[in-house]
């Protein structure tokens, strides 16, 4: 590892921690409830884009039902609460596990298909899963969905404890929820697995002639992908306390790719700022409706005319011309040199 990156690294240890206490900070300024709201969906949203990360952006696969695992993990959570009785703080896990497991079941079939075949496959299973939840009224509650999904146990007296309206304790939760996605992603980033994904992004084959086994990495990736987007959608359940089909339709993973091109591919703080800028703007925007478009048309224009790796992209690449040293500048006797040539 070279200077640069060592020094970005050093830096992101700094940085990420001192943004975590910033925002923990932020419920003690009595900011109003709607805007601790679209804070939490800020953080729920940019954890699914996480996951989506893991396989998009390291190992290069696009897969379309993502939205389908985040609606499993939701629909999880919901059913043990209010039908087999138990605690969220068991469900959240049961349902983070059961969305991995299912992760698995799909990569072993997914994964003997390639390329676009991949993607198709995927939207397929993804459309499949919201049919399931949508048609199981007796399980899922079908068109009318699951409703009073309580909030977790023990949160509501823990933000009194603190002095602090429950809103304030679902953000705290989402800010943990985020950090440990984050740091569980870095890590995988950063490990043999994170560098032997990314090879496989360059090449299948070449990956294979260095001794990776590139059908086991993808499962992997594919576990801990669907184990994330599980992991969103069992805190989006308790936290909106009403689930539908609808949110795990293609067009939520359509819309979690837009946050994850917009952030950056591939980069750990693309997912959270992507989703932050396109999920900020959609709510200031919210009264044009329709219209908000013609604001986010010419964006998308822009940004994929002056920053494709999206602007986490941007920002390192800027970064790295910056710390790059200066050309030297040829001598007199060079320049004679060069001439004579």
């Amino acid at each position: 590892m070279n200077a640069t990156a060592r020094g970005g690294l050093s830096l992101g240890r700094v940085i990420w921690p001192a943004l975590f206490i910033l925002a923990a900070l932020v419920p003690l300024l009595r900011p109003s409830g709607y805007a601790l709201d679209i804070g939490v969906n800020i953080m729920i949203w940019a954890m699914l884009a996480y996951g989506l990360n893991v396989m998009l952006g390291f190992t290069g696969l696009l897969p379309l039902a993502h939205a389908g695992f985040f609606g499993i993990g939701a629909y999880t959570v919901g059913i043990l609460t209010l039908k087999a009785g138990w605690s969220f703080w068991l469900a959240w896990p049961a349902a983070v596990v059961l969305c991995a497991l299912l992760g698995l079941l799909l990569g072993l079939v997914a994964f003997r298909t390639k390329g676009d075949a991949f993607s198709i496959f995927t939207l397929g299973v993804g459309v499949i899963i919201m049919l399931v939840i949508n048609k199981w009224d007796s399980l899922t509650g079908g068109n009318d969905g699951l409703n009073g999904v309580m909030p977790p146990a023990g949160l509501e007296a823990f933000s009194k404890a603190l002095g602090l309206k429950l809103s304030s304790g679902f953000y705290l939760l989402a800010l943990v929820s985020l950090a440990v996605t984050v740091l569980v992603v870095a890590r995988a980033r950063n490990s043999t697995f994170g560098l032997s994904l990314i090879a496989i992004r360059g090449g299948e084959d070449l990956a294979r002639s260095a001794g990776i086994n590139v059908f086991t990495h993808k499962l992997r990736a594919m576990m801990l992908s669907t184990a994330i987007a599980g992991f969103a959608g069992g805190l989006y359940a308790v936290f909106v306390g009403f689930l539908g089909s609808a949110v795990t339709g293609p067009t939520t993973t359509f819309t979690v790719l837009l946050y994850l091109l917009v952030g950056g591919l591939g980069t750990l703080a693309g997912p959270l700022v992507g989703t932050a800028i396109i999920y900020g703007l959609t709510q200031t925007l919210k009264g044009l409706e329709d219209y908000q478009y013609i604001v986010f048309g010419p964006l998308l224009v822009l940004l994929v005319m002056f920053a494709p790796n999206g602007l986490a992209g941007l920002w390192a690449r800027l970064s790295a011309r910056r710390a790059a040293p200066p050309a030297a500048t040829p001598t007199p006797d060079q320049t004679k040199e060069v001439n004579r040539a």
